[in-house]
Order: C-alpha cells, then sequence, then structure tokens
C-alpha cells in the first residue's frame, strides 16, 4: 500500500513537471510569435511612414519649385550634356524621376526638343535620384521629430500657400526619417534570427541579390525605399557592401516597373520615355554585374572609414555610406558610358516604340492638354496655353475668311464658315474642363491667377468665333437673300477695318504664345489707330443715308453691322492682350516661348486656308464666286 501511494506521488510529481515544461514552451513560443509579430507591424510602420513622408514631401517640392524647374529643363536642353546636368539637378531638387519625365515627354509633344534629345535628361535623372540615398546615409534620424514639429507649425499657421507647402515638405522629410528609425529599431531582433542571416549572406551572390531589389522594389514601387532599407539593414551589420550594391542595382531594375505602368494609357512619347527607362538601367546593370568586386573596393577606398571599430561594428557603421556612394558611383558611371549613345538607344527606343503618325482629323479634338500632366500644375497650364493658342489659330482663320464670305461667299461657303464654330466651341469646353480639374488640385503663387488667365483668355477667343458664326454669317446670308452688293468706296473701308482687326489678332496669339507683354503693349498702343478707321467708315455711312434706292437701308444695317462686328472682335483682342500684361510674374516673360510651334513645322493643323494673307483671300473668295 505504501509502495503504492509512493508511485503514485512520483508519477503525480512527473506530471507537474511535465506540466510545467509544457507550459514554459508555449509561453516562449508564444513570446517569440509576440516579438515577431511586434517586428512585423514596426517594420511594416515604418515603410508606410517612409513612403508617405517621401510623397508628402515629393509634392510639396513639386508645387513650390515646379515652375522653376520646368523653366530649367526647358532651356538646358541644347545638347546631350546640358540635358543630363539638367535632368540630374531637376530629379534632385524634386526627388522624383517620374515627374522629370513627365516634364519631358511634354516638351516633346510641344515641339520644344526631340527624342533623341530627351534622352541626356533621362539619364541625368538617374544621376539625380541618388539624392535621397546620400541624405538618409548622414543618419540625421532624430532630426525627425524636429523636422516634424516645425514643418506642422509651419503649414498650420503660415497663411502663403508657398510656406504652408515648404512646412509640409519640411514634415515629409521628417516623416521619412522617423519611418526609417522604427524600421531601424524594428529589425534589432533580426540580429538572433539566423534563417535571416543566412538569407542576407545568400545576397552577396549578386544574382540573388539582383532579384530580391527588383522584387521588392516592384511590389512597393519606390526605389528610394528599397535604397533605405538597405541602408538600415547595413547600419544594423546585417548586409556587406558588396550585397547592398546587388540589391540597389535591382533597385534600378525595379522602379523600371513602376515607370512602365504608369505608361501605359498615355501619351506615346511617355511609353517611349519608360522604355528607354528600361533600357538604360538594364543594360547598365547587365553592364556591371560582373564588376561588384571591383565597384565595392573602389567605393570602399574612395568613402570615410571610422576608426577604432572592427567586425560588426565597423561594418555597421561604414557600410550604409559605402552604398550611398555605390549608388551614386553606378549611376553617374551608367550615365558616362551611354551618354555617347543617345542617337543609337533613341533609334532602338523608336524602332520599338514608333511614334504616332500624323493624320489629318476629321473631328478636331485637344492636342496638348491631357490629364497626364495634371499632376504637374506648371507643366498643365503650359499646355493650356499650346491649346489656346490652337484654339485661337482656328479662330482666326474664321476671321480671315469672314469678310471675302460677306461681301462675295456662296451659301456654300457662309454654312462650312458657320459650322468651323463648332470646333471652336469643343476646344473651349475641353480647355474649361480641364482647367477645372486643375482648380481643383493644390496650387501655389503664381498658378491660380494663371489659371483665371487662361480661362478668361479661352472665354475671348469663344466669343470672338462667336461674332463671326452669329454676326457676319448672318448678315452674309441677308446679303445674299437680297442680292445686296457692297457699294465700292464702302467696302474698301471696311476692308480696311477687317484688316487692322486682323492683324491685331495674329500679334495677340503671338503674345499669348509666348508671354510677350512688349507685343501685347505695342497691340494696346494701337488703339488710336483703330479708332481713326471706325470713324472715317460711319461718317462714310452716315453721308449715304440720303441716297435713295429701295434696299439702302438693309444694305447699310449690313455695313453698319460689319463694322460693329469687327470693332467688337478687335475689343476682344485688346482684352486678352490686358490679360497677359496683367499676369502676376514679371520673371517669366518670354517663358517657353519655343514651346509655341511655330507656322510651317508642322505641329498645328491650321485650316487650308489660313495661310493666305486676306488680300490673297479676298482674290481668291471673288474668283470662286465668279
Amino acid at each position: 500500500m505504501q509502495k503504492r501511494v509512493q508511485d503514485g506521488g512520483r508519477e503525480l510529481f512527473q506530471a507537474y513537471n511535465r506540466a510545467g515544461d509544457y507550459t514554459l514552451q508555449f509561453m516562449q513560443e508564444t513570446s517569440t510569435s509576440v516579438e515577431f509579430g511586434v517586428m512585423i507591424v514596426g517594420l511594416a510602420g515604418g515603410l508606410a511612414l517612409f513612403l508617405y513622408g517621401m510623397r508628402k514631401m515629393t509634392e510639396a517640392l513639386k508645387l513650390v519649385a515646379g515652375d522653376r524647374v520646368k523653366n530649367i529643363l526647358s532651356k538646358l536642353t541644347t545638347n546631350r550634356v546640358t540635358g543630363a546636368l539638367a535632368g540630374a539637378g531637376v530629379t534632385a531638387i524634386i526627388q522624383s524621376s517620374s515627374i522629370t519625365t513627365v516634364l519631358v515627354v511634354g516638351f516633346i509633344t510641344a515641339g520644344v526638343m526631340n527624342f533623341t534629345q530627351s534622352m541626356g535628361i533621362i539619364l541625368g535623372a538617374n544621376v539625380g535620384t541618388t539624392i535621397t540615398a546620400q541624405i538618409i546615409a548622414f543618419k540625421i534620424t532624430k532630426s525627425a521629430m524636429l523636422l516634424i514639429a516645425i514643418g506642422f507649425f509651419t503649414e498650420v499657421l503660415a497663411t502663403n500657400q508657398r510656406v504652408r507647402q515648404i512646412g509640409i515638405m519640411l514634415m515629409g522629410l521628417g516623416m521619412l526619417f522617423f519611418g526609417m528609425e522604427l524600421m531601424s529599431q524594428a529589425t534589432n531582433p533580426l540580429r538572433s534570427l539566423e534563417p535571416f542571416m543566412d538569407l542576407m549572406r545568400g545576397m552577396e551572390n549578386p544574382l540573388l541579390g539582383i532579384l530580391m531589389g527588383a522584387a521588392f522594389t516592384a511590389l512597393i514601387q519606390s526605389s528610394s525605399a528599397t535604397t533605405g532599407i538597405v541602408i538600415i539593414m547595413a547600419s544594423q551589420g546585417f548586409v556587406t557592401l558588396e550585397a547592398g550594391i546587388a540589391l540597389v542595382m535591382g533597385s534600378n531594375i525595379g522602379t523600371c516597373v513602376t515607370a512602365y505602368i504608369s505608361a501605359i494609357g498615355k501619351p506615346r512619347e511617355a511609353m517611349q520615355a519608360a522604355v528607354a527607362h528600361i533600357l538604360f538601367n538594364v543594360l547598365g546593370v547587365l553592364l556591371f554585374i560582373a564588376f561588384i568586386p571591383w565597384l565595392a573596393e573602389v567605393v570602399r577606398y574612395v568613402s570615410p572609414v571610422s576608426l577604432g571599430l572592427d567586425g560588426v561594428d565597423r561594418l555597421a557603421a561604414d557600410t550604409p555610406r559605402q552604398i550611398a556612394n555605390a549608388h551614386t558611383v553606378f549611376n553617374v558611371l551608367n550615365l558616362l558610358i551611354f551618354l555617347g549613345f543617345t542617337n543609337t538607344l533613341s533609334a532602338i527606343v523608336l524602332r520599338i516604340v514608333p511614334s504616332k503618325p500624323v493624320i489629318e482629323e476629321k473631328i478636331i479634338e485637344p492636342k496638348y492638354i491631357d490629364d497626364y500632366y495634371l499632376d504637374q500644375p506648371a507643366l498643365a497650364l503650359d499646355r493650356v496655353r499650346l491649346e489656346i493658342t490652337r484654339m485661337g489659330k482656328h479662330a482666326l482663320s474664321m476671321l480671315r475668311d469672314s469678310m471675302p464670305i460677306l461681301t462675295v461667299g456662296t451659301r456654300e461657303r457662309i454654312h462650312s464658315l458657320q459650322q468651323r464654330d463648332e470646333e471652336i466651341d469643343i476646344l473651349h469646353s475641353a480647355i474649361i474642363v480641364y482647367l477645372h480639374d486643375l482648380s481643383s488640385g493644390d496650387l501655389v503663387d503664381p498658378l491660380p491667377q494663371r489659371l483665371y488667365q487662361y480661362v478668361t483668355l479661352a472665354n475671348h477667343i469663344e466669343n470672338i468665333a462667336d461674332t463671326v458664326e452669329k454676326g457676319i454669317v448672318s448678315d452674309s446670308y441677308k446679303r445674299l437673300d437680297y442680292k445686296l452688293v457692297f457699294s465700292e468706296g464702302t467696302e474698301e473701308l471696311i476692308k480696311a477695318i477687317y484688316k487692322e482687326t486682323y492683324l491685331v489678332g495674329q500679334a495677340a496669339l503671338e503674345a499669348i504664345g509666348n508671354n510677350d507683354r512688349d507685343k501685347a503693349q505695342e497691340i494696346l498702343d494701337s488703339k488710336a489707330h483703330f479708332a481713326g478707321l471706325v470713324e472715317r467708315a460711319r461718317s462714310h455711312l452716315y453721308s449715304r443715308l440720303t441716297q435713295e434706292s429701295p434696299e439702302h437701308l438693309v444694305v447699310y444695317k449690313i455695313e453698319s453691322n460689319a463694322i460693329e462686328h469687327y470693332r467688337h472682335i478687335h475689343k476682344l483682342f485688346m482684352r486678352v492682350c490686358e490679360m497677359i500684361i496683367l499676369q502676376s510674374e514679371p520673371e517669366s516673360d518670354q517663358e517657353l516661348q519655343q514651346e509655341v510651334p511655330q507656322e510651317g513645322e508642322g505641329h498645328d493643323e491650321e485650316p487650308q486656308e489660313a495661310q493666305e494673307q486676306p488680300e490673297q483671300q479676298e482674290q481668291n473668295s471673288k474668283e470662286r464666286s465668279e
């Protein structure tokens, strides 16, 4: 009996010990799971803050500096070298190669540069993106909270929109650094995770490192984030320089996925730029993949070293800066190598993505404005200016045909002139809708004023076309119905008014296209001359009221209406010039003058007869009538 009790007690004690072991094992597993979950949450949250901060900083920089960088790019594209420098500088300022690409596409479609000239800018943009890695490698994450605080209070307290955007930029930069700090803290436990350390050692295989870097970048769609995470892991001693170079090279390929996806459904030039980006990045990685050890040695030689540290501590201290330098050296060497082959590479790209053939439009549609540019307000407004100039050329062609049709035009030609107003209405509606969409975003001075100006300009030009369509066309039908003939003296006086109005219209469109205030002021100074022409024509009409003829009152009304129609059109052109002079930024004079395609360059589809001078137009109309 005693033995049975002892055996039972022993079994109970063993069961108790086993239960304790199971409980301890369960607690350890639970603790490990909790730690792993906390690490994943910290890493994901840090990455989210990093990406969000990068986006806010880029958006603010785009709004603050977008107009200026656009001007820089437009002026520094005379050759491939200056284009590359401009591309690198602009991308370094706005921290987005995608924005640089959008600007380039806008310049190509506007005729400022051809695709071959743009290759230097696209190459330079890759160098500009390396500035992010250099900033990250400075390890100023402890300033994150200070930057967030300064940025927040600047945005809240500032009344000037530009200053508020600068505050948002600082807050975005602070969030970027804070996200890095969270990711750094979250990855600390990985030091004791042997499978992870084995995976990191495997990154020294260049192919595996490149594939991992490309896949991760394609997933999060940010090469800067990939580079930032690689630098963070290097600061923890997880990644060697060779592995870091492979991962960064992979990010160069992965970012091409973002460029390609964003170009789908956009202008053909956007797809060409995306293919060029892919070609440069992939060829660059293939060229250097065998030279990663050599590149690592060069970077170690030129980078600063931390004295008094050994092993993992020294690796963690030096490698982040070395990876950032390797990123810059790699892209600069690619730029220098491929800059001499831009003509060949552009020919390859154009073979892969041919330019869209120019076909004659049967139904007119906007040529320059596209939703692709809405994220870049300064560039989008320049596209609106080009579309308004194009719309003005169509209205001017209606004005050019109006006098010959009023005096000798057939019913078919009158109807044709009336139908052409529909083209103006289509362009006007498209411009107003586009400006409405643009106004819903964030705009900084002077963009809101410029947007209002372009709405007004579009309305004035549409009013000019309506005056021809509703006024001159109506009187032309009356002239046919009553079989009237203008007196020779009156016709000459009205022709003088018509020609002066047409010449003023030509000059006003040139002033719109070039933002030329001097030209606009010169037009305004010609008011007195036009007023004299109108006064002489009116006096002549009053003197003819005493003539007795059955239709003299109808003729008088048509001739008087013609004078008033041209006077109204002239007044609208004067208002156009006043709007140009009232622009708020004097330093933007002559901005992107070359963007407006000149006659004969093939960048616009001005109606066939619009190239003729008024005298020739009148002569041709008379011949047709006869």
